[in-house]
């Protein structure tokens, strides 16, 4: 059985996000896991297959030579470096070639808007790279140009990052791409770090990122939901990326998940009821009791974020002493950082459905959470509406808590009204 304390809702050993002053009747301490990163040191070593570059000097030039970046004989290039070059014209790069000295070809994919081609993993450090670069001019007229260039040593002061998402695993449809920073990026540098950041989807839909306010998070979804079946691949490609801060990228982070399928819970505070929706059709209405007035639930969209199916609640060093206490509690999923969560309340079950009496947390009785419990994934969502109080952003993984106009213009980058499709 796990211990959890309320010492302030810390994001694990990154401390990524202040300690949040809200009431919940679990704990408030979390540290999470993140998938493994490449750093320059070792991912480069194996290329991605899948990314191929383009085959430089296909084609006889028509056209006035490139200015190629980086510019021949540069120094102390970022292992993030991405090769790109200019015409009088304007045009868009159409193939490169980047080796290593004493290496073969490094692999890489072209930007969808063709403005440069980037390595499917980090550059070595210190290392000696040539390019050869061909670009297409909308006149049909097409140039070439070469560059020899030498990435920089490895940096001393790094940013740390997580990405909260796993190779192979499955999730809920409304389960965002999570990323973490400590500390946090600053905010002039955040669109050079958001078009490091790239995701895909298969089924493609498009999506975009958004900041909180502090730069410690940045969430990726969709318009809506995902679509069931869905295959998210993502790379957060920052390694070596050079910041305002000095500080620069730590590692590169990639995962390849799958969503399942759809799994949506519903709050009403109003008829203290909890609807569950399967693939879109009801399949149970369950009695709940939210918190009190003095320690209300958030209302808002929230998902689940880790699942206990025994745990214990330790609040004793909670301010207020009438919230101290310390409880063994069953089938317990996190919604919040602050500690609300869904989870089994024998104690409270003669008045679910009619009072609320929790301390923050969605109380169901022991048999429905049982089979709440194993029916779950994490990132299946759930929405409380009418509590007096909303869900701070931030507080968990809040991406679907505002409307997609509202979650647009948390974005560094300019966003289509219908969402973005992917860079790479």
């Amino acid at each position: 059985m796990t211990r959890f304390t309320r010492a302030g809702a810390v994001l694990g050993a990154l401390t990524l996000v202040a300690s949040l002053a809200l009431t919940g009747c679990g704990d408030k301490q979390k540290k999470p896991e993140f998938v493994g990163g490449a750093s320059s040191s070792d991912a480069s070593a194996a290329p991605d297959a899948s990314a191929p570059s383009g085959p430089g000097g296909s084609s006889t030039p028509s056209g006035p030579p490139l200015t190629l970046s980086p510019a021949d004989g540069a120094n102390n290039r970022p292992v993030s470096t991405e090769i790109s070059a200019k015409l009088p014209d304007g045009g868009k790069v159409s193939a490169v070639t980047l080796t290593a000295d004493g290496g073969g070809a490094v692999e890489g994919k072209l930007r969808t808007d063709g403005s440069a081609w980037v390595p499917s993993a980090p550059l070595k450090y210190g290392t000696r790279y040539t390019a050869s670069v061909t670009a297409s001019a909308a006149d049909g007229t097409s140039s070439q140009g070469t560059s020899s260039f030498t990435t920089m040593a490895k940096p001393k002061s790094t940013v740390g990052s997580g990405l909260y998402l796993f190779d192979d695993k499955s999730y809920g449809v409304a389960m965002p791409v999570v990323t973490e920073f400590h500390p946090g990026i600053p905010k002039k540098d955040r669109a050079a770090v958001q078009k490091r950041m790239f995701v895909r989807t298969d089924p493609p839909q498009p999506g975009a990122w958004h900041w909180v306010d502090n730069g410690t998070q940045a969430y990726y979804r969709a318009p809506e939901y995902w679509k069931p079946g869905t295959t998210i691949t993502v790379r957060i490609a920052l390694a070596g990326m050079p910041l305002s801060n000095g500080k620069y990228g730590d590692v590169d982070r990639k995962a390849t998940a799958k969503i399942g399928r759809s799994f949506v819970m519903k709050v009403d505070n109003a008829n203290k009821k909890m609807t569950v929706f399967e693939n879109g059709a009801l399949v149970r209405t369950i009695p709940v009791s939210l918190g009190k007035k003095s320690t209300p639930s958030s209302s808002g969209t929230m998902v689940v974020m880790e699942k206990k199916e025994a745990t214990t609640f330790d609040t004793r060093d909670d301010p207020d002493p009438a919230n101290r206490y310390v409880t063994d509690i069953e089938f317990a999923q996190r919604l919040t950082w602050g500690g609300e969560y869904i989870h089994a309340a024998p104690w409270s079950e003669h008045v679910q459905g009619r009072q609320n009496v929790s301390h923050g947390c969605v109380n169901v009785s022991m048999a429905n959470a049982k089979w709440l419990f194993g029916k779950t994934r994490i990132g299946d969502p759930i929405t409380i509406k009418g509590t007096e109080r909303r869900l701070a952003a931030g507080n968990g993984w809040t991406a679907w808590s505002l409307s997609w106009s509202q979650f647009i213009k948390g974005s560094a980058l300019p966003v289509p009204s219908g969402g973005a499709g992917p860079a790479l």
